[in-house]
């Protein structure tokens, strides 16, 4: 029998109301930087950095989450512009307390005072998120994530009393 799990499982975020805002205030800056750069020198150099400017918040605000289940190990990518991939979270099994639903009761019993909480959710209505507690030595985080049933199935493999459906 084969002992190994494997799951992953890409989750696109949502992007919040005021981002649509400061994506139409960036291209309105753009597009004076242009007038600007067709009537004076300086407007070149003030539509690139504008030009660059736009680039980041358009890639910034555009991100993507993949949970990455290999054995006993969990992983958090934070993918932005799906272009540039960066290792948000990394834990195993055996520094998890618990796997529940974020709304779960259970989770009261683990969650303490001045505990760093990451959100590596999509912020849609309506989506089912659980949370994780991860205890590091001193450091307790609580991890919230929407995963779906192959990764829990793969996290449940592992640790069968830490994952509560």
């Amino acid at each position: 029998m084969n002992n190994e799990a494997y799951a992953e499982w890409l989750v696109k975020r949502k992007a919040p109301a005021y981002t649509y805002a400061i994506k139409g205030v960036m291209i309105f800056l753009c597009v004076i930087g242009a007038f600007l750069a067709l009537t004076t020198v300086w407007g070149i150099l003030i539509l690139t950095a504008i030009g660059a400017a736009t680039f980041f918040v358009f890639q910034g605000t555009n991100l993507e989450f993949e949970y990455l289940v290999v054995n006993d190990q969990l992983t958090i990518d934070k993918i932005m512009g799906k272009a540039r991939r960066k290792k948000a979270w990394e834990g195993t099994m055996e520094e998890v307390q618990i796997v529940a639903p974020s709304d779960s009761y259970m989770l009261k019993d683990y969650e303490r005072a001045g505990m760093k909480t990451l959100d590596f959710s999509s912020h849609a209505p309506g989506a089912k998120t659980y949370s994780l507690i991860h205890q590091a030595g001193a450091n307790t985080t609580k991890v919230i994530f929407e995963p779906n049933d192959r990764v829990l199935h793969c996290l449940r493999m592992r640790s069968p009393r830490k994952v509560i459906q």
